[in-house]
């Protein structure tokens, strides 16, 4: 093209920056390296006049790779070795983008950090050794803890069954006493009905027995007459298979006849009071 001596490609859609071998020390002066980071990024098309003007064609150079052993390294100087490998490596990927782009916000704006991966960094081969020993006792005394919980566990569950069939066993028991109970009530209910019977036929044949023989002392009492009297003493003499002789037959008969007149009034005496 006329007038046109020198061109650079730019790439405006989403790239990934490689960033490699970035030593560093922790805070407790343990020299660990990051073999890998990868940095997501974009350059807006209308940011790219202005961000080459100011930062050139390797402008990635300043805003990502250098940035990122700046910001790597601030990051480890204030954390300990255990901090960055294990406790807070979850969490440097999110820190480094934060990082990333708050200063590309501020300085060079055309820049978006998409995102950031942070591959495991390296340590010392002792050290090494040494987490891999810690996290292996670690996973022993977490076994230890899920067996123990397992075995907390299995104990609770045989409470609850031994609970269970305690009082499934309380229950049965407390329905044969009732039962029991119910049938003793009932035995004693049908004792009780049938003394009724029994006193209520024993009062029956003893009323009857009265009445019988009121009526029969009041028949008795009607046949008490002097006749009567006379009838049944003319009776009991000529059954009689004795005969006496002498002057006081006669008297024996007048006296006999004077006993049922005695009776007749002593009967109309009785019937004039009542």
């Amino acid at each position: 093209m006329p007038l046109l001596t020198h061109f650079e490609p730019i790439q405006v859609t989403l790239q990934t920056d490689l960033v490699r071998n970035i030593p560093c020390g922790t805070k407790g002066g343990v020299m660990i390296n990051f073999e890998k980071i990868e940095v997501v990024n974009r350059l807006h098309k209308g940011f790219v006049y202005e961000t080459l003007h100011d930062y050139g064609v390797q402008y990635d150079n300043t805003w990502i790779y250098d940035k990122i052993h700046h910001e790597i390294n601030q990051f480890c100087s204030v954390h300990s070795l255990q901090q960055v490998y294990i406790d807070m490596f979850d969490q440097i990927d999110e820190k480094m983008k934060d990082a990333l782009q708050s200063d590309c916000t501020r300085y060079a704006p055309g820049i978006e950090i998409i995102s950031v991966r942070v591959t495991k960094p390296t340590i010392p081969e002792s050290i090494r050794r040494n987490f891999e020993q810690m996290e292996e006792e670690r996973t022993k005394v977490l076994i230890s803890m899920e067996r123990q919980r397992v075995a907390e566990k299995e104990a609770e569950t045989q409470k609850k069954i031994a609970l269970s069939e305690a009082e499934k066993n309380a229950q049965v028991s407390k329905i044969q006493m009732e039962q029991k109970l119910m049938e003793k009530d009932s035995a004693r209910r049908e004792e009780e009905i049938a003394n009724e019977m029994y006193n209520a036929r024993a009062k029956s044949l003893a009323d009857a027995s009265y009445y019988r023989a009121m009526k029969e002392a009041e028949a008795n009492k009607l046949k008490l007459t002097p006749q009567y009297l006379e009838l049944k003493f003319i009776e009991a003499i000529t059954n009689n298979s004795k005969i006496f002789f002498g002057n006081k037959v006669p008297n024996m008969v007048f006296d006999q006849r004077l006993l049922g007149n005695f009776l007749l009034d002593i009967t109309k005496d009785g019937n004039l009071e009542s």
